[in-house]
């Protein structure tokens, strides 16, 4: 039987930001835990990615307006629509992305990281 995943206790388990983890993989895609704080950068993906606010939150700005989440909702940002993540104070957000696919997209830089794989917290 697949097991469940506790998110609270994996997300308590990790306080560093911009520094997404791995909780499962399906299909080709990754699911990321992921904690931030303040803005990150300018960036796109070859495939769509989805946010959604597990807790506090976030804007997800585009170059055409943008979208503030809050816990329990999310956005499925379209393969090659450039955005940026803020967050005031720390949000916690479950990212779907494309397997091995750095967090900073095409832009690179000193805020990329492969997501890294998390010790998975089964419930009963």
């Amino acid at each position: 039987m697949p097991p469940r995943l506790d998110l609270p206790a994996l997300l308590a388990s990790f306080s560093d930001h911009w520094q997404p983890r791995t909780i499962g993989r399906f299909n080709g895609n990754e699911l990321r835990l992921v904690k931030f704080q303040g803005e990150f950068v300018w960036h796109r993906h070859p495939a769509d990615e989805m946010f959604l606010v597990v807790a506090g939150t976030m804007t997800l700005r585009f170059r055409d307006g943008e979208h503030r989440l809050e816990p329990g909702q999310a956005c499925v940002i379209p393969a090659g629509t450039e955005h940026i993540t803020l967050a005031e104070s720390e949000c916690q957000a479950l990212v779907l992305d494309v397997e091995d696919e750095p967090n900073t997209g095409d832009a690179g830089g000193s805020m990329t990281a492969m997501s890294a794989p998390i010790q998975s917290v089964m419930l009963p």
